[in-house]
């Protein structure tokens, strides 16, 4: 019986090779406390057995997001509103899902700009995604306003100043804003909740909504899908989906 259970385990069979419910009582009360013995003398078999299933799981997960990454290329590599900067025509493209007010977002900002300059060869584009509360809802229609009151240029200025901000977006701090990057503030705050920019927002959420992304940072690269910022940082996916043409 004991070997027979280590079989069992050891080769982690979803269909077992004798039925249970066959055994009478007094076999299947045998038969769990053998279970129980082995498990406590050889308790590696357990960890062995989860991290075979994390490992599946994992895999599963990245297929998954690989398939939601090719149905929806267009709206996430081309959807004609979001900015796009680093290389226009950089053999990788990355994909930042962001929020103002999220502290990974702000933290690796200016990493994400250092990647993009020191390879240049990165094609990168912003999507504002803000889930983080009213604040973060206010920066990112003014950062959309800008970019469409001003352009790609005064639009990344603006995104570097929103990082940066500690306060709260007051009329009077993103007035500010807009003058030290040469922009009409007036006229910035007016557009802010026109329909244009709020459709803007809506496309990026819904986006979001069909790639099951629920936070920030999240980064495309090539066909990964990452939620949050790796422990080894984003140069190794860099390299991995330039390898795969990604």
């Amino acid at each position: 019986m004991k070997r027979l259970i280590a079989a069992l385990l050891l080769t982690a069979t979803p269909v077992m090779a004798f039925d249970i419910s066959a055994m009478t009582e007094a076999e299947k009360a045998a038969f769990g406390d053998a279970v129980r013995e082995y498990l406590m003398a050889n308790p590696e078999v357990l960890v062995e057995s989860i991290n075979v299933l994390e490992e599946r799981r994992v895999a599963s997960e990245a297929q998954n997001d690989v398939a939601l990454v090719a149905a929806n290329r267009d709206a996430i590599f081309d959807d004609g509103h979001s900015w796009v900067g680093g290389n226009p025509d950089g053999d990788v493209t990355m994909v930042e899902f962001i929020d103002y007010r999220c502290g990974y977002c702000r933290k690796f900002n200016q990493q994400v700009h250092d990647i993009v300059e020191s390879d240049g060869n990165i094609r990168l584009i912003l999507k504002e995604f803000p889930i983080l509360g009213q604040d973060s809802e206010t920066s990112a229609r003014f950062a959309v306003a800008v970019k469409q009151l001003a352009g790609d240029e005064a639009y990344v200025k603006a995104h570097d100043a929103l990082m940066d901000l500690r306060g709260s977006p007051s009329p009077e701090a993103l007035g500010k804003i807009a003058g030290d990057i040469g922009v009409d503030g007036a006229e910035a705050l007016n557009i802010m909740n026109t329909e244009s920019v709020s459709a803007v927002l809506r496309e990026n959420r819904q986006l979001a909504e069909r790639m099951a992304i629920m936070g920030t940072p999240t980064f495309i690269i090539g066909d990964t899908l990452l939620r949050g910022m790796p422990a080894d940082g984003l140069e190794p996916v860099v390299a991995a989906a330039r390898g795969g043409n990604g």
